[in-house]
C-alpha cells in the first residue's frame, strides 16, 4: 500500500501537483513537493519511494536520481525534435524503476477517461436538478 511511503512530486500546478498531494496525503504517504527551482533536486528524488513527473521540462528525471525500485509516475508530455517525451528520461530510468509510466500511452488515457467521467456525472447531476 501507500501508507508510510514518501511521495515526491515535482510540479505544483492546481491541476497535477497540488491535488495529487492531497491525494497522497490521504493515502498515509509523506508528501514533499517539488518544482523545477527546487535545489538539490536529484538528492529529493533520490529519497523518493514515488516520484510523480508533472514540471514540463523534458527528460529531467535522470537513471542516477532514482532510488532502485522507485515507482516513477511522468504526466509530462513535451515535444521535442518532433516526438513526445516526459518529464523523465524513461529509457534509462526504466532500468531501475519497479515501474514507470511510459509517454505517450500512459497517464495520458487516464486522463481522458476521467474527463469523460466527470462529464457524464456532471450531466447526471443537472439532470436531476431538472
Amino acid at each position: 500500500g501507500l501508507s508510510g511511503k514518501h511521495a515526491l512530486i515535482i510540479g505544483r500546478s492546481n491541476i497535477v501537483g497540488r491535488p495529487l498531494a492531497d491525494l497522497l496525503l490521504n493515502h498515509d504517504c509523506t508528501v514533499t513537493v517539488a518544482h523545477t527551482k527546487t535545489r538539490n533536486l536529484a538528492d529529493l528524488v533520490r529519497t523518493a519511494d514515488i516520484v510523480v513527473a508533472a514540471c514540463g521540462q523534458p527528460k529531467l528525471v535522470k537513471k542516477d536520481w532514482l532510488k532502485k525500485g522507485a515507482v516513477v509516475i511522468d504526466v509530462g508530455i513535451n515535444r521535442v525534435g518532433g516526438r513526445l517525451c516526459g518529464d523523465v528520461d524513461f529509457e534509462n530510468a526504466a532500468e531501475v524503476c519497479s515501474f514507470i509510466s511510459p509517454v505517450p500511452r500512459g497517464v495520458g488515457p487516464m486522463t481522458v477517461a476521467m474527463l469523460l467521467e466527470n462529464t457524464f456525472e456532471a450531466f447526471n447531476l443537472q439532470r436531476r436538478k431538472g
